[in-house]
């Protein structure tokens, strides 16, 4: 099984982490002032029935557009390209990948050696068809991965959800006949999280029946399923509280043998409580409340402490045997406990384990880079800086405890993706560039600049522009603005094929802003605005915006923004606040009403990043910021263009319908586009996703370039 390579949460993740207690959410009684509660009715008829007439309007104005065609091809070329990079996925002696292409829509789960792997042609074997699974079920099934136990990782548990909802399915699978097991373990649909104690029993949360589940919409009860047992057998292990975000079970492994069954009650989306389950039942371990997991190695668990802990400060990389974790009242353990302190403008992006050693990706000012780290009993770690190109993001793509085989990729604004190998055990010559993605877009005429602007507290914030290179500071260059600005999560360099293909080359250019409420400098950064303290991120993204301009890099007119699911209600929040400063808003996926979003989709299980209506304090902010109840009449706006998915059963189509339908009563302009399968990436194959690129990208022309 591939060794956990653990980034810091997106907001697709429920890896909540610690001790501050979630706000108990009172029944909120019907709201009868909100006049389309009807669009909260996910599937119903008369919800359809305005979706399918609003995708056709705006359909018929973007498909319309001559330049749709041209973008849907090009998209489409880049997502069905068979010269992409097929992501490598160790489990046991082979290299596994799941594929996607035209013939493959839903998807192809195969395998080769690593021998085969590391030639231009991979000699692959399919192990599992989703295209014929699909049709054989009559469903839509779509990938969610697959947890293979060591040691001789014969059989798995793959899980797949039909049209890409969270709520999974989760069945027995075995590597060897390349088929599901017959009575084996099968898991109904729910969303759940499932691991292997041995090759008969299973540690599980799920949906057990009524009042197992949290306000969340996650599960709260851990059990253990023998073999051979229906759901109803299962035995109890840990009980959560329903107003935690979830409880969710998990073992991890090391090279030596070592293995630590964990649990995780996350009591809100930053915060947890932690405990090991031993043959004498369940214990707590004083984790910190904050903490990123990263993996067991030598028998020692690795973390990055979130929060200020035993002497370590928020942000440091550590390393404790499990029994040191068992007393709240434990002195801070010596040197070599300590891996990695970063500075004021680090950050540990990401790390991971192999069978010796630990591999991180530190960020230095949003510029990425690659560690190994090995323990040395009683003093500081030993570490070795492994090539990485200047300017560019890190991402560890697969580990294992079993080797110390590391698969790396590096990429930036304009390099493709190269995926590197190396061997971690002794770094003996160098890393092997095996793969390298081909040049999707002619960037030769283009470059990348990084600058500050400074927000209304005096903060500095950094953000790239990637333009041509004969730009002219006049203010007329058509610009995309993109940030996400919460969650702790980092926006990076990276190589984006559509937006080189359909914007840079047709003279764009693009902006990533690394703003507060993201982990590009660590948990304060984060921590900055949380809550409360949330008009930070805007002020910061406006700051951006308003640098730009002063620059001459572009103007009002020429300015769109752009982002999605957090990202979508910054989008939200700037249409509202500085409906001045934009031509183009594409709001994706988003979060909007934020009155009622701990009553929709997972929206309770992120209180502790916006807060809650409960808390008076924090319901009174959020009624300065929600967009949907804050658009008002007679205010010019600009033209939005609002994408979800009917399937997306975690952030959902209803913010996006609602506040749709209310700009339509307000006599408001707007395009609108929501697929009805997709989840919460709003696509659920590569077909999709092309469809989805063009559209965006077609109103952001319209919009910008006309």
């Amino acid at each position: 099984m591939q060794a956990t390579v653990m980034r810091l949460p997106l907001i697709a993740a429920i890896a909540a982490l610690a001790l501050s207690a979630l706000p108990v959410i009172a029944e909120t009684p019907p709201v009868t002032d909100d006049p389309y509660l009807w669009l909260e009715d996910i599937h119903g008829a008369r919800a359809m029935d305005w979706v399918a007439k609003e995708n056709a309007r705006s359909l018929a104005v973007l498909k319309g557009d001559p330049r749709y065609e041209t973008f849907h091809q090009d998209a489409l070329k880049i997502v069905n390209a068979a010269d992409r990079i097929p992501a490598p996925d160790q489990i046991g002696s082979h290299i596994y990948n799941f594929w996607q292409d035209p013939t493959n829509v839903r998807g192809l789960w195969r395998r080769t050696t690593p021998a085969s792997y590391a030639t231009v042609a991979p000699t692959w074997e399919t192990v599992l068809d989703l295209d014929k699974l699909s049709a054989d079920e009559k469903a839509n099934w779509v990938w969610k991965g697959a947890n293979c136990p060591p040691p001789t990782y014969k059989r798995c548990l793959v899980v797949l959800s039909d049209g890409g909802e969270d709520a999974d399915t989760v069945r027995e699978f075995d590597l060897s006949t390349r088929s599901f097991v017959d009575g084996g373990f099968s898991l109904p649909r729910s969303k759940q999280a499932a691991d292997w104690l041995d090759d008969n029993t299973l540690i599980l949360s799920r949906d057990w029946g009524p009042g197992t589940m949290t306000a969340s919409s996650y599960p709260f009860v851990v059990k253990t399923l023998k073999r051979g047992q229906s759901l109803d057998q299962a035995t109890e292990v840990f009980r959560g509280k329903p107003e935690d975000v979830s409880v969710d079970p998990f073992v991890l492994h090391d090279g030596d043998g070592h293995e630590l069954v964990m649990i995780t009650r996350g009591v809100d989306f930053f915060h947890s409580e932690t405990y090991r389950v031993t043959s004498g039942g369940v214990q707590r371990l004083y984790l910190p409340a904050k903490i990123n997991l990263v993996g067991l190695l030598h028998g020692q668990l690795v973390f990055t402490t979130l929060e200020d802990w035993r002497g370590y400060k928020a942000g440091d990389l550590v390393a404790f045997a499990p029994d040191e974790l068992t007393d709240a009242n434990a002195p801070a353990g010596g040197a070599d406990r300590l891996i990695f302190s970063p500075g004021p403008r680090q950050s540990v992006e990401q790390a991971a384990v192999t069978k010796h050693k630990l591999v991180a990706e530190i960020l230095d000012n949003v510029r990425g880079s690659l560690v190994a780290f090995e323990p040395r009993p009683g003093a500081d770690w030993t570490r070795w800086p492994l090539p990485v190109a200047p300017n560019s993001s890190v991402n560890l793509v697969s580990t294992s405890y079993d080797n110390d085989q590391i698969y790396y990729s590096v990429e930036n604004f304009l390099a493709p993706t190269h995926l590197w190998q190396a061997d971690a055990a002794t770094f003996t010559g160098s890393p092997t560039d095996i793969k390298d993605l081909p040049a999707r877009f002619d960037a030769s005429g283009d470059t990348v600049e990084q600058y500050e602007a400074t927000s209304t507290d005096g903060t500095k914030v950094p953000y790239f522009v990637v333009h041509p290179k004969t730009m002219k500071l006049d203010g007329a260059n058509p610009t995309v603005l993109y940030a996400y600005g919460g969650f702790q999560v980092s926006m990076l360099p990276s190589y984006s094929a559509s937006i080189g293909k359909l914007w840079l080359e047709h003279g764009g250019v693009y902006v990533l802003a690394n703003i507060r409420g993201g982990g590009e400098f660590g948990p304060a950064w984060h921590e900055a605005g949380l809550k409360t303290k949330r008009q930070h991120i805007y002020d910061d993204f406006a700051a951006v915006a308003k640098d730009l301009i002063a620059r001459g890099v572009t103007s009002p007119r020429r300015l769109g923004i752009q982002g999605g699911s957090n990202g979508g209600l910054l989008m939200g929040v700037e249409f509202n606040q500085h409906p001045e400063l934009w031509h183009a808003v594409d709001i994706e996926v988003p979060l909007l009403d934020m009155l009622r979003f701990e009553q929709i989709g997972a929206g309770a299980s992120w209180v502790g990043e916006y807060g809650s209506v409960s808390v008076p304090e924090e319901k009174a902010f959020l009624e300065t910021i929600s967009p949907y109840q804050n658009l008002k009449a007679g205010v010019t706006y600009p033209e939005p263009f609002f994408v979800t998915a009917t399937s997306d059963d975690r952030v959902t189509p209803v913010h996006a319908r609602k506040m749709a339908a209310k700009m339509e009563a307000m006599g408001l302009p707007f395009l609108f586009f929501e697929n009805t399968n997709g989840g919460q990436a709003a696509s659920a194959n590569q077909q999709e996703r092309a469809e989805r690129v063009a559209l965006e990208f077609t109103y952001l022309t319209r919009k910008l370039m006309d």
